[in-house]
This record gives C-alpha cells, structure tokens and sequence, in this order.
C-alpha cells in the first residue's frame, strides 16, 4: 500500500481482536471511524452514536438527544455483550469519563475491552467534516477532541483496555488488517474423548494406577520416571488443577502432566495451589500453608531447569476450558454459566477459589456457596477443589475431588461416556483438617424444581424438530396438574405424544380406511411400516425396577417404580394393586433376560392397560352408559307409539325404518363400548399390553426400529406366560394364576408392494368385524424424514396415525355418525397432526436427556411441555 504524501510503501498493521470482546474506537469527528468499522466488522455488530441518536431523535445530529442516545447505546452493547457477542462502539469516545463506562459494562459481563485508536491529523478530520454536507461542527469542536484524545493516548491501558492499538495517520488506518482471536479458554474444537481427572495433590503413584486403568501407556526418562503418558485410542486427558502440595511427590506429578501437555496428550487447569506455589517460586509474598512448604521442599531438590519449567508451566495454565463444542467446561472450582468462556480477574477468581458465603465453619474453615444446587447451564461442568466422599452428578455438574491425598481415591470421569473410575489412595498422605463432607456438592441431591424453570412462554430445543414454544396460558394449565395431581416429578421422565388419524376416507360408509394411511406414508417417502394392533385400554407409561434400591440409586425415589396416565397423574390409586402389576413385569422382564441383555436395572415402557373400564369407569358411567340407557329407554317407546299409528293407517314408513335405524345404532353404539369393559379383581382380568420399551440406563431406546421394540415385546409376554404357567404346576393347578401381559398383533407393509398393502388392509377389517378397535400404521424405522428428492431427507414424518373401526368410531363420534359422514370428512387434522410431531419430538427429547444423564431439570423440561401442549384448543375426537 502506498502513502498518498510520500509515496512509500505502508506494511499491513494486523490488530489482533479477541472474538468475544468490547471494541472501543476513538477518534475524533472526521477520522474515519465509522468507515473502518465498515470495512473491518458486520454491520450488526457496530453500535453507533449517530445512528442511537437518530433512534431517539429521528436526527443524528442532534446534539441535544446524546444523553438519551448513550444511554441506548449502552444498553445495546450489555445486551450484545450479554449473549457473547463481538460489539464495536462507533463514537468518538476521546473523554475519559465516556470511555470509563465502556470499560465497565465490559467488566460487568466479563470481556476484554480493546482500543483501536484512529489518530489522524487535525486538519484532515476538519476538511472531511466540512466537506459532509449533513455535519457542520463548529470551528473549535475538532481541536478540542484532539487536545482530549492526545491527553488520553497514555493512559488508556491504566484506564483498563486489555489490548490497545494506536493507528498513526491516514496511511496505518488504510493498512490495518483485524485478525479476530480465540480467546484462550476457546478449545471448543477439541471434541474428545476425554478422561478428566481430579485433584492429585502430589500423589504421583495413584495417578500412574489411574491412568494405567484409564489405557495410557506410561513413557520413563531414564532415571524411571513417568514423563508421559498416551492412550493408544486417542483419548485425551484433562486435569482439573490442584496438582501439587501436601503429597509425597509434587515434582513427579508435574513432570508426568507437564510431558503430556507438552505432547498433546493432556490439557490442564490451574487449581489454588497451583497459582500459591508459581507466586511463592517467583519471589512472592505468601503465606506457606495447607501443604505448601511440602512442594516447596520437594522442588528444592530438583534442578534449576525443572524449576524454571514449572513456573513457566504455571503462569501459562487458563483458568478455565470450554471443550467439545461448548457442551463441556473444565475449571477447577466450578463455574456459573454466565461465566463460561468470559475474561476477567473476577472469572479466574471464581474458577480458582469457588464463591464463599463470607462465613467459616467450626473448623475455621470458608463456607462455600453451592453454586451447583442452583446450576441451569447445558454444558457440564467438571470441577474438583471441594473433596467428597464420592463423586456424584448434580444438576449437569461433578466434582472430581474425592480426597486422594486424605485417604480417599483418586477419580476420573470418562467423557461423554460419564463413566466414573477410581482408584484408592495408597495411604493418608495428609490429615485433614476436616472430614471429608458428606454434605458437599456431590454428595447431595441436585437443586430441586423451580417455578422459573416452567412458567411463562418457554422454548424448548428438541434434537428432531428444532424449537418448540409453549404458550404462557398452556403452561399455567401444565402447572396446574402437575402441582396438584401429577406423581413424583423424580419418576416422571416421559409422557406420551398425541396421535393423528389417518387421512379421511372416502370410501362409502367409512371414516377412516388404512389405504389412505398407507398411501399418505410413500407420498412422504416412507416405505416399510408396520401395523400394531390398538388395544382399547388406557395409555399407560411403566417404569419398573430391577430392585427396589435400583429404583433408588437411579431415581431417587425407593420402590417397584410407577405406572402413570398421558397426564403424569398415578394410573392405580391403589398402591397394592399397582405393586403387584409392577412384579408381574418385573418377573417377565428378568425371565426374558432384558435386564441382563441391555445392562439396566429399570425399565420405561408404553403400553395400554385394559380394561378400559379399570382407568374410565366414571367417564363409562356418566358418558356412553347414559346415553344407552336412554337410548333403550326411549325408542322402543317410539317404535311402539309409530306401530300403533301405523295401524291407524297413517304412512309412517319412513320414519319408522329412520327410528329402526337409530334403535339399531344405540343398540351397536352400547355394544362398542361393552367390548372394552370387564370386571377385576386384584390382578384377575388386568391385562397390560406394551408395544414399546422406551428406555433403559444410558439409552433411548424409543428410537431403534419398531420390529426390535414388538421382539422385546414377545419375549416379555412369553416369559408372563411362563411364569403363569409355572405358578399353575407349582400350585396344582388351585390357583389359576392367568397370564397379565398381552401381545401385540402386528402386519408389516411395504408401501411400493399393492398386495402388501391389501393383506393389511384384510387385516384390519378381520380386527374390526370381530370388534377391535382398529391399528397403529407406524414408520418401522422410528423415526423418519420426508425425502424431498435426490436422497435428500426433510421435515419429520407422523410418528404413527391411527386408523380406527367403523364400529368402534360410534364411541367417538356418536350412535348415529354414519348418517353424517360427508359432514365429519371435513374435519381439519392439520392442528392435530402438528401437536403429534411436536410432542413426538418433546418425548423423544426427554428420552435423550434422560439416557444422558442430565439432571432433572433438563429431563422434566420436554415433559412439562407435553403436558402444556395438550391443553392446546383441538377436537378431542381426532
């Protein structure tokens, strides 16, 4: 580039700008400021004191309006600042005291405030103001700026910019280059895996156990001594700080992890003790204890050189690291989400030392505020610094300290397999000087629910259909139930989705047919399915426990485990009853083996519990019974009255045969629903008929195909009757023990194959004529995307559409519906089908964070949101 008054060559200045950062540019009126923020920064993120002037003012060059114009422009910036945003500040900003609350809003949301000082000769920024014809400044406004800007060019960095460039003339300012920078706590490319291990505080030997456990290869110098350590499947290890002090060997501790950072093996954080000792070894002041003087003797006996590699190892540590995409953060004394990926003294405050309530327990010691119990972040946070007992999640949190160095073990957590490993400490290589708190962080329950984490209009993120909203008024009738009827939030893990119909039939005499179902699923692209048969019970989510502690260990909550409705409420008001259902499951599933096969002690299913008398009665009572009884009360009366005025020979014909007719449909109306209803007692006459195992520890299992799910299935009931069976030998046949499970009948389809599809459709009518009610036409793969051509997948298709019996449809939609069916085909499904797909997602969602062990919060979000979504206004009959 060329100097326009000299002719010589300008080298390309490069100021280096950290991604997350306030950009402060200062210059006076006329320097350029405005067209470099142009020409280096998007557009959004620079904020301008003309343009907040013209947003209050409708002039941007109304000088009277500048107070109310900074003040937008402040709130602007904290909010961009706020969510992590790069902002750049457009004004001239040559006062201390306008720059002073720059940099203060930039410390109150911990970033780097950076100047980029525009100085261009007076006389220049006077031509150009008086070549603009919008701007007329006065004679002395230019002058005066540059006095105050060359009064400031020194003490900016005092004034707390972290980085400061100063641009010198018009050349540099056309040269300049920005070169945007990670921040140094930024390895969110990083994706692991990682085995994060906790404080080792000189216990060298356990660490080489651990990470030979781990599957790191040591490499020794030739004195021995481990100075490397690899994994051959290229994992990574992460250490969370406190590697020194109070142990038997501070040096081979740190001569192992600084050779694996050195290598790329390993990253670290500083702890305390680390950030104490590198200040004592550089001449510092301090006050030599808890373990201190213990490094700084071993240290004595190393070299120089070792010495001077460990201060250099300690000054160079970051207080904190967001990994893998931001989902894991690694620091050593935890940290509040706000503070993720944030600069500032106060941030590494917090990462080394935690937040303490300002008291001392009876040991003298600072109580620590228990930021965990109130953590909401989504990234996990992985932490030591507080010893515990043992290592425990708390609301997507964990602390890895569990005491090596007073006698506990040493841990690791493998990552993102949330695998727990440990090894036990050779000895008590120091006392405490106080138990290990059985009270801490990792030893108690995360935080319970709050009303914050429901109320209001929410948006919820779901893996398969991107954000879903719910509606503050929905959210209010969720809450509702859930505060007053729903079980155990703790056990309540997954309610399930509403469900379409089939698109309408227009076949004579039908409402819905499976050949629109079939027909509507190859137009999205779906090929195979399959046909479940629909038991006409009540919909009922099972989660049964291997043993009663299991329950416990997983949940929280001692028992069997629970049966509950689409509404989160208890399916069995008696506890005995719902006992004795949860065994019989318990049985089948451990004859069958699936505990074993699929490594849980807990089983979520979705089923149907028939009779549907058993949940319905009262609905049975005062809805379908009231209108046979007065269907068979009254119109044998009609007819009666029409035969005897027919006698009289008035023509009554059509009226009579229209009366016959109605007589004919409350007569199969009150047969429909009988069908589903039959007496019990105790356990005689409960069927159960799941369709689905939805979960099991660490998987979801709602997303394997639907052929895994009805084999699951078929082993459950066979080994139900087995068990029943084998309960009949062992009484003599006395008892009559009868089988509880029921299987699931099922069709597969393939929608390119017409005869396929026929021998469904036979099907369904044969489950229909003898009075079922009807079928499920399900994707088999799960879940499944509509190909928009080419391969390409697109939005997600109907989970499953239920395609009802022209009997069983009387119950729905009344004795008489055949009679007004060109009527009811004009009922719209677009509402219905789009609460399906998103509570679909929603379920699945929670399912997910469920198998991932998010803490209850995160789980009881998606649920929450089913619940509100289902008092979302829609025909009740689809």
């Amino acid at each position: 580039m060329t100097d326009d008054e000299t002719g010589s060559t300008t080298t390309p200045r490069r100021l280096p700008v950290t991604d997350v950062s306030l950009v402060v540019l200062i210059g006076t009126s006329g320097a350029g400021k405005s067209s470099f923020a142009r020409r280096h920064f998007l557009p959004t993120q620079v904020v301008s004191s003309d343009f907040c002037r013209g947003l209050v003012a409708d002039d941007e060059n109304d000088q009277s309006a500048s107070a109310e114009a900074f003040d937008l422009l402040h709130y602007i910036v904290g909010k961009r600042l706020a969510a992590g945003r790069l902002t750049v500040v457009d004004a001239t900003n040559v006062q201390p005291e306008a720059r002073k609350q720059l940099v203060r809003i930039a410390r109150e949301h911990d970033v780097l405030p950076i100047a980029i000082v525009l100085d261009v000769p007076p006389g220049v920024c006077a031509e150009r103001n008086r070549s603009r014809p919008d701007r007329q400044l006065a004679a002395h406004v230019v002058p005066r700026q540059n006095r105050e800007l060359r009064r400031s060019l020194r003490d900016l960095e005092r004034e707390g910019f972290r980085k400061v460039h100063i641009l010198r003339g018009e050349a540099e300012v056309a040269a300049a280059e920005i070169e945007l920078e990670k921040r140094y706590n930024d390895l969110c490319h990083l994706t692991g895996p990682f085995d994060i291990v906790g404080d080792i505080h000189g216990c060298r030997s356990e660490l080489e156990t651990l990470l030979t456990r781990l599957g790191y290869t040591l490499t020794r110098d030739a004195e021995g001594r481990p100075v490397d350590a690899a994994h051959p499947a290229g994992r990574t290890a992460v250490f969370v700080g406190d590697l020194v002090d109070r142990g038997p060997d501070t040096p081979g501790v740190l001569r192992l992890v600084m050779g694996m950072v050195a290598a790329g093996h390993a990253i670290c954080v500083p702890g305390n003790h680390e950030n104490k000792l590198g200040r004592a070894m550089d001449g510092k002041k301090v006050t030599v204890s808890y373990g201190l003087q213990e490094s700084l003797d071993q240290l004595a006996g190393e070299s120089e050189e070792f010495r001077a590699e460990v201060r250099a190892f300690m000054r160079g540590l970051v207080s904190h690291y967001l990994l893998d995409g931001g989902a894991l953060v690694v620091c050593h004394a935890g940290l509040p989400e706000r503070y993720h990926g944030r600069n500032s003294g106060r941030v590494r405050s917090h990462a080394l030392y935690g937040e303490t309530t300002g008291e001392t327990d009876e040991y003298g010691l600072p109580v620590r505020y228990p930021w965990a119990e109130e953590y909401r972040g989504r990234a996990l946070v992985v932490y030591g610094h507080t010893p515990v007992p043992s290592a425990s999640f708390v609301n997507n949190t964990i602390c890895l300290d569990t005491g090596c160095v007073f006698g506990g073990s040493l841990t690791a957590l493998r990552y993102p397999e949330r695998e727990l490993v440990s090894v036990e400490a050779e000895q008590e290589w120091y006392a405490p000087v106080r138990p290990l708190l059985t009270d801490a962080p990792g030893a108690r329950e995360g935080r319970p629910l709050d009303l914050a984490d429901v109320a209001g209009r929410r948006t919820v993120e779901t893996g398969l259909h991107g954000r879903v909203a719910v509606r503050e008024e929905n959210a209010a009738a969720a809450l509702e139930v859930m505060s007053r009827f729903a079980l155990d939030p703790r056990l309540l893990t997954y309610l399930p989705p509403t469900m379409a119909p089939s698109p309408t039939s227009r076949r004579d005499g039908y409402l819905e047919r499976p050949e629109e179902a079939f027909l509507a699923y190859r137009a999205d692209g779906v090929r195979h399915l399959v046909c479940e048969e629909k038991h006409m019970g009540s919909r009922a989510v099972v989660l049964v426990a291997r043993d009663d502690a299991a329950l416990e260990r997983r949940f929280g909550v001692a028992g069997p485990g629970a049966i509950w409705t689409r509404t989160g409420r208890a399916f069995l008001n008696d506890g005995e009853l719902t006992g004795a259902v949860l065994g019989r499951v318990r049985e089948a599933a451990e004859r069958a083996g699936l505990f074993e096969e699929l490594g849980t002690d807990w089983l979520l299913l979705d089923a149907e519990l028939m009779p549907w008398s058993l949940k319905a009665v009262e609905l049975l009572r005062r809805q379908y019974a009231a209108v046979g009884a007065a269907a068979g009360a009254a119109l044998p009366e009609v007819l009666s009255a029409l035969e005897r005025a027919a006698g009289r020979g008035l023509d009554l014909v059509e009226l009579t045969d229209r009366q016959r007719r109605r007589a004919a449909d409350a007569a199969a109306f009150t047969e429909a629903y009988r069908r589903y209803c039959w007496p019990t007692e105790g356990l005689s006459g409960i069927r159960l008929a799941p369709f689905q195992l939805l979960a099991a520890e660490g998987a979801n299992l709602a997303v394997r195909p639907h052929d895994e799910h009805l084999a699951w299935i078929d082993r459950l009931v066979d080994a139900d009757e087995r068990n029943a069976d084998a309960g009949n030998a062992d009484a003599g046949n006395a008892v009559g023990k009868e089988p509880m499970l029921h299987r699931t009948g099922r069709v597969l389809v393939d929608t390119e194959d017409e005869a396929s599809m026929a021998a469904a459709t036979a099907w369904w009518e044969e489950l229909t004529g003898a009075g079922g009610e009807g079928m499920v036409v399900k994707p088999l793969a799960s879940v499944a995307r509509t190909m928009r051509g080419e391969g390409r997948s697109g939005g997600l298709v109907q989970p499953g559409v239920k395609v009802r019996g022209r009997e069983y449809l009387r119950i729905i939609y009344g004795p008489d519906y055949t009679g007004h069916l060109d009527r009811l085909r004009q009922r719209s499904l677009g509402h219905k089908r789009s609460l399906a797909l998103r509570e679909y997602a929603l379920g699945l969602e929670a399912l997910d964070r469920l198998a991932a062990g998010e803490p209850l919060w995160r789980v009881h979000e998606p649920v929450f949101a089913v619940l509100a979504l289902e008092s979302e206004p829609v025909d009740p009959r689809l």
